[in-house]
């Protein structure tokens, strides 16, 4: 029983509420991250939405209420995760139940002239990013018997002529995937793929502006074989976002993937996607034409390169 300092007895004392269901999203300041965090917040779950700036940390917020934990989360950055880890772990209120891999950037470019630190930071969000909180997260996802959702891309599947670090990026992403999901799979713990198409989110928007300014210093002669094409590429892939899947859209997979009694292993999202992954499924020769195509660029046919070689090599003698 307890008493009062009257000596009342207010019965005997009620036992804790038992914690409950809670997720991890990173790159939760827009777009699909966004778009999660106030959906999984509106169906029950504690959210804790990894953020960059304590800005976007009180617009999610005021948008969902007290159900959202936003953290300031770096995940290049290990003490950044380390710091989450512990946050999360101290809420005794909270059964961390699912980890999202959301966080991403996209630099637009030809792999010859993009600056090789720009290439690795590519990585160092979309690939090792990911990996890191999974090896952050993954025991305590072992105990709970939790999922992992990696938020990848149709690029994952099909390279892109312009984007192929930001695909190289996502391959890498769904070759982890794929073993993650046998390797953690043994303990009870679900991992799924998300792969839409274009995405109406500003990650283009803001990587367009990236990848101008990080071939600004590019030696202007080799720049300039490049110029319109790179100039093409950004029209097109800023056209394809803003005719592209709403983020809730893709919020709705993700939750499906945390919740679901049978989950996918992978979520195919949009048209576009499912046209590209019949394309990446085609032979080399036409899915180059048709790639080239799709930006106007022009592809000489490996036929004719090889009599150009033939005729070089007579000329020269060898």
């Amino acid at each position: 029983m307890i008493a009062t300092k009257a000596g009342a007895e207010l019965g005997p004392a009620l036992p804790p509420a038992p914690p409950r269901a809670a997720v991890l999203i990173t790159g939760a300041s827009s777009g699909i991250g966004y778009a999660t965090a106030l959906r999984l917040a509106r169906s029950g779950f504690i959210v804790f939405a990894g953020v960059r700036r304590e800005f976007d940390a009180q617009t999610l917020v005021r948008e969902a209420g007290p159900d959202i934990a936003p953290l300031v989360l770096d995940v290049t950055d290990a003490v950044s995760i380390e710091h989450a880890a512990a946050t999360i772990a101290a809420r005794s209120d909270a059964k961390l139940l699912g980890l999202v891999n959301n966080a991403g950037i996209a630099l637009a470019g030809p792999l010859e002239l993009l600056p090789l630190d720009e290439l690795r930071r590519q990585f160092e969000v979309n690939f090792f990013g990911a990996v890191a909180l999974v090896q952050a997260f993954a025991p305590t996802l072992r105990t709970t018997r939790g999922r992992i959702v990696n938020v990848s891309s149709i690029g994952g599947k099909l390279a892109s002529p312009f984007l192929g670090g930001y695909a190289a990026s996502k391959f890498a992403l769904e070759a982890a995937s794929d073993a993650l999901r046998v390797e953690l799979g043994a303990f009870g713990v679900h991992v799924a793929v998300v792969e839409p198409s274009a995405v109406r989110t500003p990650l283009w928007e803001r990587g367009a502006g990236l990848s101008l300014r990080s071939l600004e210093d590019v030696d202007p002669v080799r720049r300039a074989a490049y110029d319109e094409t790179i100039r093409q590429i950004v029209r097109l892939s800023q056209r394809a976002a803003n005719r592209g899947l709403p983020p809730e859209r893709v919020a709705k997979a993700i939750e499906h993937a945390l919740l679901s009694p049978k989950p996918q292993a992978r979520y195919l999202l949009g048209a576009g996607a499912r046209l590209q992954l019949a394309i990446a499924r085609m032979p080399e020769a036409i899915r180059d034409r048709l790639t080239a195509a799709a930006i106007g660029a022009q592809t000489e046919s490996p036929k004719r390169r090889g009599r150009s070689l033939i005729r070089s090599r007579a000329r020269v003698g060898t």
